[in-house]
């Protein structure tokens, strides 16, 4: 993978993880659960980018 496309991956990846904390900051009554999940999923998906990205370039 090339490194510009790693480098927005983990931009993207920090702006999902920002947006996940920050709902789970709120009140109960504010949290929706379907954005909630959505964002944990992308969040994760990202993340396993990412993680293949490195052990790929430590190879």
């Amino acid at each position: 993978m090339s490194a510009e496309f790693v480098a927005v991956i983990a931009i993207v990846s920090s702006v999902i993880w920002i947006l996940v904390s920050r709902e789970l900051a709120g009140s109960p009554k504010e949290q929706m659960g379907r954005k909630v999940f959505s964002l944990m999923f992308a969040g994760v998906i990202s993340t396993v980018i990412l993680t293949v990205a490195l052990v790929q370039s430590l190879i």
